[in-house]
């Protein structure tokens, strides 16, 4: 009898175990390649933000269990600021990892190439935060897909939202209104600075300066002569955070003020960074960028996204173990949930559809996603432009809003809609450099 229970006991054990090998065997994954700047100076300017929030994405997925049986194996590249190096991963992630998707990355520098190494690989690439228009215009493109926004949208947004508030808060027509428009002279910056002129000038504003310069240059005084000659109302401002810090500190030697500054993502996207580098003078900065999500009222969402958004902002502060979490910038929500839509809305449909994770799979999958206004945590919906448009591959549904930093928080303060506070314009008398 002994013996007889002895050997069912066994028998069973046996087979858990045997249970257990078959299902650890049958564990599916899907490796992706996730690039963005973790060292350098991009990696300051919203990078970093961004790769926390992507991480947080991916390991909450894999927490669940993953996405239909696969788990995400995800490999994190590091492009140190450097388009060659972030091309150079690209390739290594693709031809020795075997990835089956790569995801990133932060700065169109990278975006550009990046984007057509995908088309000629044949790979999947799906972007989280790069901008620049140029990367998908009248390129064709088959194998890249972008949620984010893209430049010609911040232009738009900066140029409406003055257009809006000349008379009421400047006490100017649009037509007497002066802007300065400058930026870095990469992609990401040409490109916005572009839109800027295009959309203001359609509106009437006068373009007095329009100039850009490199992200690296040393010295930005010769820019900040031209701008005190041109006496613009406003400036419209794109740069990166090393860049940035310097013009503010050379504005401030020269004497330069104005009514209002408005940033356009990026280093500007960066609260606690701009207030450690400029104090209270970062008070009034205004930032177009999609929303933070964080700052969205949820009951305008899909249900169930305003606890997303909550486990997101618990899940990027447990990151941050060097100092205190005063501000959640924008780009941990771009890489949150961009990431996001592809774990829950493409990869379950090209598993389930298109049966598996292969190139064509991915493809088709992204192509259908149809998500409506309010489905993301950021607000906007997601569907792509489709093949044959000028825009292939683009977001046709992101969104863009702008902020400002008052009494050290982040307000919106555009679209009226949706806006948390009125917008404080112009400048305070007694900010350091606000206009007398």
């Amino acid at each position: 009898m002994n013996t007889w229970r002895f050997c069912v006991r066994a028998a069973f054990a046996l087979a858990a175990a045997a249970s257990a090998v078959t299902s650890y065997a049958q564990q599916k994954e899907i490796k992706i390649g996730v690039i963005y700047d973790y060292t350098g100076p991009l990696a300051a300017g919203g990078s970093l933000p961004g790769a926390q929030g992507t991480k947080a994405a991916i390991e909450m997925i894999n927490e669940r269990g993953g996405i239909e049986g696969y788990k995400i194996n995800a490999i994190y590249a590091d492009a140190q600021s450097k388009p060659d190096v972030a091309i150079n991963e690209m390739t290594r992630l693709i031809e020795q990892e075997k990835v089956d998707l790569i995801l990133g990355v932060f700065s169109s520098a990278h975006c550009v190439p990046m984007a057509q190494l995908a088309d000629q690989k044949k790979k999947v690439m799906w972007a989280t935060i790069c901008v620049a228009s140029s990367v998908v215009k009248d390129k064709g493109l088959s194998h890249f897909f972008r949620v984010q926004v893209h430049s010609d949208q911040y232009g738009e947004t900066s140029c409406k939202f003055l257009n809006e508030n000349a008379k009421a808060k400047l006490g100017k027509d649009p037509k007497d209104l002066k802007v300065a428009i400058i930026y870095e002279d990469g992609p990401y910056g040409a490109g916005i600075g572009g839109s800027n002129e295009t959309n203001c000038k359609a509106l009437g504003i006068q373009v007095a300066l329009k100039e850009g310069y490199s992200a690296t240059a040393p010295d930005l005084s010769s820019l900040i002569t031209k701008l005190r000659r041109a006496r613009p109302d406003v400036i419209l401002h794109t740069g990166y955070n090393p860049d940035i810090t310097l013009f503010w500190r050379q504005a401030r030697e020269q004497g330069l003020k104005w009514s209002a500054l408005i940033g356009h993502g990026a280093g500007y996207a960066q609260y606690d960074k701009l207030h450690a580098a400029f104090g209270k003078d970062a008070e009034f900065i205004y930032n177009v960028d999609p929303a933070a999500a964080q700052l969205l009222d949820p009951k305008t969402l899909k249900a169930g996204l305003g606890d997303v958004t909550k486990e997101m902002v618990k899940r990027y502060t447990a990151q941050i173990t060097d100092r205190k979490v005063d501000e959640v910038p924008p780009h941990v929500s771009m890489g949150f949930n961009h990431t996001y839509v592809f774990l829950t809305d493409v990869l379950p449909r090209a598993i389930k559809k298109y049966g598996g994770i292969s190139t064509d799979a991915l493809r088709k999958a992204a192509l259908d996603t149809d998500i409506p206004v309010g489905g993301t945590i950021q607000g906007y919906g997601v569907k792509f432009f489709p093949p044959g448009h000028q825009m292939s591959g683009q977001n046709e549904r992101s969104a863009m809003v702008v902020m400002q930093y008052i009494n050290n928080d982040t307000k919106i303060v555009w679209p009226t809609a949706i806006k948390t506070a009125d917008p404080v314009l112009p400048l305070p008398k007694n900010h350091s450099y606000a206009l007398q």
